[in-house]
């Protein structure tokens, strides 16, 4: 039964639950940007560089913005005295305040809704129903714009890099300690050179260790110790031993919130790595990576998906955003793409107390790698794609007349773990479906009659 909405009487109520502390803003303050947010400025936004997430209200109309490497969701709620809007970055925050608030019957997590990535979300608070959301952009790279040439890209891709990497380090206190997780792959590689040169220049090289998971014969062990020897960084390298039994896909769903294989075992890897980075070093907070790397140079197996090269060629932002807001999806829940995927990375640093600073996806970074023409670089042939990334970087880095190993291209949980224990990460989306959704119970409206849901029950957190 829709509640009344009287202007005057009833009002619109917006509780933030966000946690700003994640937020790495390089240009502005936060009531600029907050400020920006309340007036519905996607020009102001667009100016300000760093990664963020923002809510605020305008009488009844409530804005929300993000960039890609920062988690926002909200929940509306129903009271007798108007609209109500709750806003967090996780779901369990929404869960463990409407429980607190006496309005629990009303949540689940299915009922909230994840902020865009690069875009401004309005929503008009004026009674039950509301209107749809409004969405508009304040990020807009020009695609397929740049050279066809791997040594100009690469030029182009390692500067945004290097600038972003240096900008970021810059907005962490001088006398703290910074970490890089190094794979030995491009990504990682290239957010490691570019840490310890921005480093170099501010002449605290020393402060910046590199660390590398090591789950058994791990194969990112040995790639990464020869780029840090590669480095000069040899000694300021260390692997982080971890033990099978820290690997849970059940932690790893708790942590993320989400059900998608490849995100839960990388996830799983993430904790894992957390877990014991944090006993090894108890002070250190900023910790460097290369995620988003992958996305912004589309370089994933075409056959891990249900897509085609056509579908990756003609949506650029595809890996970014998924298939957008203009577009039929499969969740309302979720966004898609590395918007959605990000929290694979994020939550498990922030579980254990860490930043998580990636300069891949930093706008400028995936601004220089979408100018790339890939048609005229790859045609529509997957195998080229999957190998550009590697080959543009390596050319960015020879340009300045730097040579370093790159590692063949796998995934952050693959090259984690020793070949043989692939298999303790193995479980379908249905399984991993249920375990996310028994954390919060059947829809309210479902609960007196809904059947026990099926799916094998995953181990208990580690």
């Amino acid at each position: 039964m829709p509640f009344p909405f009287t202007p005057g009487l009833t009002e619109p109520r917006l509780v933030d639950l966000s946690d700003p502390s994640s937020d790495v803003l390089l240009d502005a303050t936060r009531e600029a940007l907050t400020e920006a947010v309340r007036a519905g400025d996607v020009d102001a936004l667009a100016e300000i560089e760093g990664t963020f997430a923002a809510v605020a209200r305008d009488g009844v109309t409530i804005r929300l913005a993000r960039t890609i490497g920062r988690p926002l969701r909200y929940f509306v709620a129903k009271r007798a005295t108007g609209p109500y809007l709750v806003v967090a970055d996780r779901i369990d925050a929404i869960a463990r305040y409407c429980a607190e608030e006496g309005i629990d019957e009303q949540f689940h997590p299915s009922y909230t809704r994840m902020i865009p990535a690069h875009h401004l979300v309005e929503l008009d608070q004026i009674g039950c129903p509301d209107p749809n959301p409004r969405y508009r952009r304040f990020f807009s790279p020009e695609a397929g714009r740049g050279p066809a040439d791997r040594g100009a890209l690469g030029e182009r891709y390692v500067a945004a890099i290097e600038s972003c990497a240096a900008a970021l380090l810059s907005a962490i206190p001088r006398e703290a300690p910074v970490g890089v997780a190094l794979s030995g792959g491009a990504d990682s590689t290239l957010t490691a050179w570019a840490v310890l040169s921005a480093a170099k220049a501010e002449g605290r090289e020393g402060r910046v260790r590199l660390f590398t998971l090591a789950i058994g014969d791990a194969a990112d062990r040995r790639a990464a110790e020869e780029v840090a020897a590669a480095l000069g960084a040899r000694d300021r390298w260390t692997a982080i031993e971890a033990s099978p039994d820290d690997l849970s896909l059940a932690a790893a769903v708790a942590a993320i919130e989400d059900y998608r294989p490849l995100d839960v075992q990388c996830a799983a890897a993430a904790l894992a790595f957390a877990r014991n980075l944090r006993r090894a070093q108890p002070d250190l907070v900023a910790l460097f990576d290369g995620d988003g790397g992958d996305e912004n140079w589309k370089s994933y197996p075409i056959e891990d998906s249900e897509l085609t090269i056509k579908s990756v060629l003609n949506n650029p932002l595809l890996y970014h955003e998924g298939w957008g807001i203009d577009s039929i999806k499969h969740s309302l829940t979720y966004t898609g793409g590395f918007s959605r995927g990000v929290v694979r990375g994020f939550a498990p640093a922030r579980a254990f107390g860490f930043t998580a600073l990636s300069p891949h996806a930093m706008r400028p970074a995936i601004a220089a790698a979408l100018s790339a023409p890939l048609r005229e670089l790859v045609g529509e042939d997957p195998a080229r794609l999957l190998a550009l990334k590697a080959e543009v970087a390596a050319a960015g880095l020879a340009s300045r007349g730097i040579r370093l190993p790159i590692a063949p291209k796998r995934r952050f949980q693959h090259g984690a773990l020793a070949p043989e224990l692939f298999g303790s990460l193995a479980a379908s989306r249905a399984e991993l479906r249920a375990e996310h959704e028994r954390r919060f119970g059947p829809r309210p409206e479902a609960a007196e009659d809904a059947p026990a849901r099926g799916g094998v029950p995953l181990s208990a957190p580690a």
